[in-house]
């Protein structure tokens, strides 16, 4: 299947989705404390979208109960909203879709609750760290699997492993297109598809401790690592604009 190039009319819609995510994603970090539950983060979270104009887009994708994808601690990506306690030294993963006159909006941030330990923001620096290394990578006629080398030496080189069988992925005016994009390298570099201009996608660093192998829970969405161990997430969403990437998913 072909790769959308995007024309500037049609990138400027994407950014508008995008910038209410980004604006979610900052209005959570800002207000969550302990004592929250998951469903009241998710409650928060879809009344800001809507209040903005957009539709929460992870509502019934899928058939995912929620707005919010909130992963706790060991969660690394899809966490269902519940009635559980969030609490001082937890770890959360944030990951919100939106969608506005009919083009999507993607991202995802991990966040400390209070005071953490050194070994959690280390572990929440790392995926942050890599997507941004990433992106500032990424220029026309690269591959995308020379983009995922990078994410995965960055990972690896901090001492980390990638969450193996999920990925990056295009979108558009569907939540989840082509191409994916995973975060390690399944043959070589110089192979696939290249960068254009036009072209707009999410990169989603997903981080683990010890073994990448992903385990799903009871609940069928929530993914953790087989290690039990806390991992991390982030995402955004970025257009290849004039040779160079463009976050979209930044609050304006």
């Amino acid at each position: 299947m072909a790769i959308a190039l995007r024309k500037p009319d049609e990138i400027a819609k994407l950014q508008k989705a995008g910038e209410i995510v980004g604006k979610t994603l900052q209005y959570l970090q800002s207000i969550i404390k302990p004592g929250m539950t998951l469903k009241e983060i998710d409650t928060l979270g879809e009344t800001f979208i809507r209040e903005h104009g957009a539709i929460p887009s992870f509502k019934g994708l899928y058939g995912f109960s929620g707005s919010v994808c909130t992963s706790l601690n060991e969660v690394c990506i899809h966490g269902v909203p519940n009635d559980t306690v969030i609490k001082e030294g937890d770890i959360l993963g944030l990951d919100i879709g939106t969608k506005l006159d009919g083009y999507f909006g993607d991202a995802a941030i991990t966040i400390a609750v209070g005071k953490v330990s050194a070994e959690d923001e280390a572990l929440i620096a790392c995926s942050k760290g890599a997507l941004y290394h990433a992106i500032e990578s990424i220029k026309p006629g690269m591959r995308f699997k020379e983009l995922t080398k990078i994410l995965e030496d960055y990972i690896t080189e901090a001492g980390f492993v990638p969450l193996r069988d999920y990925c990056g992925h295009g979108i558009g005016t569907k939540p989840h297109d082509e191409p994916n994009i995973p975060n390690y390298l399944e043959g070589k570099p110089n192979q696939g598809p290249k960068i254009k201009n036009g072209m707009v996608f999410c990169l989603e660093p997903m981080v683990c401790q010890k073994s990448g192998t992903p385990v799903l829970l009871e609940d069928q969405w929530s993914v953790v690592s087989e290690d039990g161990l806390r991992t991390s997430h982030y995402e955004h969403q970025v257009a290849v604009v004039d040779g160079k990437a463009v976050i979209l998913t930044e609050a304006k």
